[in-house]
């Protein structure tokens, strides 16, 4: 095999695959990303048997074939060359020769034959969606991924289509996140559990282009995401996702209409009290026409006031600081209701038509 390709071109594919090169696996070849050239096209595929990854980048192909070049030491080849064109030439035995201008490093690759191949996915069930809409669905969810060793399902998020509505659901055990858009098109009900490394990997990827779309392919054990020049084929989680519609309940006491840049400057300025690895609460102190924000740590004591409108019971509630700014930095508003009930409920933050809802516990305190 023989190719020729930009520094930039090379670079951007080898960082896309890269995202599915396990760190750890008993399998070497899997610490490999596969380079193919065949049929016109430039191919880079990496695959840790639970995600994998394939993009074409543009270049000459002069010879065709496949190698598979250990990834740590082909992005950092590729990072560090000169920024023009680069040539990968490799032998039958595998032999591989990268060289731009004057720089010229030699190595052994693999046979791209032992490289395991991404899943072929039943191209049937599929909605559309633009990669704006996607990117910012899981960004205003993604936080609420759990990391949990031992529970998969909460790892993950919950895609939930019918007709033409999409709604994502995460939770870590202190929070929900949830969000709901619609699609161009009408699609059958489908129900997906997806692990949040996939999503967050899919994140990165995604330029967030208006007018470019996503082609989403669904299997049982599957599911596909086609881009412009990438797909991104994950395993799905089995299962039954959590009955979380219950949890977002619409009753409450106490309700708030904030600024939403100022809470969160306020909330953010508590944080200054906090050293490293100190967990305190701030406390939310609701009364008519104002909230005060209230922490107290070992290096000091915060205090302040914030207007507000309130209708409902006057209510003190603390929470964990973090978990609020995690919430408020994905809200695109610029005034956000909080529907409280008491101190031992939780919080939740909707907009009107309910296309986002975050759900926040709240934490013991002694004022």
């Amino acid at each position: 095999m023989k190719i020729e390709c930009s520094k930039s071109s090379l670079l951007n594919g080898v960082s896309i695959v890269s995202k599915a090169v396990p760190s750890k696996t008993s399998m070497s070849i899997l610490q490999c990303i596969l380079v193919k050239a065949k049929d016109g096209v430039i191919t880079l595929t990496a695959n840790d048997m639970e995600l994998g990854i394939e993009t074409k980048i543009e270049g000459n192909i002069i010879n065709e074939g496949s190698v598979a070049l250990d990834a740590k030491f082909f992005a950092e080849t590729v990072r560090k060359l000169p920024d023009n064109v680069i040539t990968i030439n490799s032998d039958d035995k595998f032999a591989t020769t990268i060289t731009c201008e004057k720089a010229k490093l030699n190595f052994l690759g693999r046979d791209g034959e032992e490289f395991s191949d991404i899943p072929k996915i039943n191209k049937t069930d599929n909605v559309l969606i633009s990669e704006f809409s996607l990117k910012e669905i899981i960004r205003q969810t993604i936080f609420c991924v759990g990391d949990s060793s031992s529970n998969q399902i909460m790892n993950s998020e919950f895609i939930h289509i019918n007709e033409d509505r999409l709604e994502i659901v995460a939770l870590d055990g202190h929070r929900i996140a949830y969000r709901k858009i619609n699609l161009k098109n009408t699609y059958p009900e489908m129900k997906v559990i997806i692990p949040g490394k996939t999503l967050s990997e899919i994140e990165r990827i995604l330029t967030g282009d208006q007018n470019k779309d996503v082609v989403i392919y669904f299997e049982k054990n599957h599911v596909l995401f086609e881009l412009e020049n990438t797909i991104v084929v994950s395993r799905v989680v089995e299962g039954n996702y959590f009955d979380y519609e219950k949890m977002l309940t619409k009753d409450y006491e106490t309700k708030v209409k904030v600024n939403k840049k100022d809470i969160f400057n306020c909330i953010d300025r508590s944080t200054l009290m906090l050293r490293e690895g100190e967990k305190k609460p701030i406390i939310f102190e609701v009364r008519d026409g104002y909230i005060n924000f209230y922490m107290k740590t070992m290096f000091g004591e915060m205090n302040e006031d914030l207007a507000l409108e309130k209708s409902g019971k006057d209510l003190d509630i603390a929470f964990n600081p973090q978990f609020f700014l995690d919430t408020l930095k994905v809200i695109d508003d610029e005034e956000i209701n909080v529907y409280m009930m008491s101190p031992k409920n939780p919080c939740i933050i909707r907009n009107e038509d309910d296309s986002y809802v975050y759900l926040i516990l709240p934490v013991n305190f002694i004022k």
